[in-house]
């Protein structure tokens, strides 16, 4: 790939600004159903956020490898990047987790210490940086879809004690019956990122891969978005009609979200390559760019501010979340509304650092 995409860097970017804004309403009690997970199957956008990001952890695997790979590079030499980074997005998550107490004396073993998204992010990017340093497309290829049908048919046909085969109710599947052993789970504590799930969500990963060899191939853009497009509404179909016996499921990772997410992602990723590196209409990409250049780093300023804003009685006695939205009742905004437009400030504001360590070169890469 001679050129850097501009379109992927904007929509790595809009992806992370997606994930602050559906994370922080003024109040959970109103919230329009867009910006919320759906409670169990079937999809909202704000489920396709953690995938399509996952899918771009795929590409960018592709574009960091691949050229070493080309080169001749032997994979042995990059083992120590790739664990160190698995290593340093893995702490990270982990120090998340326990915020803001950071009580390491107490905080004793438990799974659900070692799960969340910055961990899922780090085992898939583990697993499927290693799948293609040893193997090429048309073999993630298969790796991809072994891993979809296995867990389709585990799901199905593995009896979980006290329940009947093939149920996906809340706590009553094989992968809330594995997590509950792996993780050490309470009786009735689920866990959206566990350790089962993550085995379709690197699948994801392999999809971005796919996708980012595509992308660093010798064909033209055009070639490339026309390809996209096909894979992408493929992909979308078949997730689409795998639904209908296994549903859309964002908790577990069901295969046909995995699929159907994974198509979504390629089509945005397309339609977006067209109109922005292809046609060259490059406004309204500066803000995806500025957040995607430090994309994780916004997502843990998030989580540190996030407490500032929320709980801390700055104003009257009222955090600022909760005198925003009673200020915005009282001059007659909807109360949905009103706890909207504070996400959509809040996540302007973390823009600003953003901007800020963009205008001075300041990239801090996990």
């Amino acid at each position: 790939m001679k050129e850097r995409l501009l379109a992927l860097d904007a929509m790595r970017g809009y992806t992370i600004a997606a994930m602050i804004l559906v994370s922080t309403p003024a109040t959970w009690e109103y919230v329009y159903i867009p910006v919320t997970h759906a409670n169990w199957n079937n999809t909202t956008p704000t489920d396709l956020i953690f995938p399509f990001f996952i899918f771009m952890v795929g590409i960018s695997i592709a574009i960091s490898l691949g050229g070493r790979k080309i080169n001749g590079i032997l994979p042995q030499t990059q083992y120590p990047k790739i664990v160190l980074r698995f290593v340093k997005i893995m702490g990270v998550g982990i120090l998340l987790n326990m915020f803001p107490s950071f009580d390491f004396l107490n905080y004793g073993w438990s799974g659900v210490g070692y799960t969340g998204v910055l961990a899922r992010i780090s085992i898939v990017y583990l697993v499927c940086a290693l799948l293609f340093l040893h193997t090429n497309w048309r073999k993630q290829l298969l790796v991809g879809a072994f891993i979809l049908v296995g867990y389709w048919l585990c799901m199905y046909l593995i009896p979980v004690p006290g329940t009947v085969v093939g149920v996906l109710e809340p706590g009553q599947n094989v992968a809330h019956w594995i997590d509950s052993y792996v993780l050490s789970l309470n009786q009735g504590q689920w866990v959206p990122e566990g350790f089962f799930s993550t085995f379709p969500a690197i699948v994801t990963g392999i999809l971005g891969m796919l996708s980012g060899t595509l992308l660093t191939s010798s064909r033209n853009i055009s070639d490339k978005v026309i390809w996209l497009f096909f894979l992408g509404f493929t992909n979308f179909l078949i997730g689409s009609i795998w639904s209908w016996q296994f549903p859309l499921n964002k908790n577990i990772w069901s295969s046909s979200f995995v699929l159907y997410s994974g198509g979504l992602a390629m089509l945005t990723l397309a339609a977006s390559m067209f109109v922005i590196d292809h046609l060259g209409y490059k406004k309204g990409t500066k803000m995806g760019i500025v957040f995607g250049s430090n994309a994780i780093t916004m997502y843990v300023l998030f989580h540190i501010l996030h407490p500032v804003f929320l709980d801390w009685k700055l104003i009257d006695g009222q955090s600022t979340s909760q005198w925003f939205f009673s200020s915005s009742i009282y001059f007659g905004v909807e109360p949905k509304l009103a706890s909207l437009l504070y996400a959509i400030l809040y996540t302007v504001i973390c823009y600003i650092p953003a901007y800020w360590m963009y205008k001075r070169k300041i990239f801090i890469k996990l």
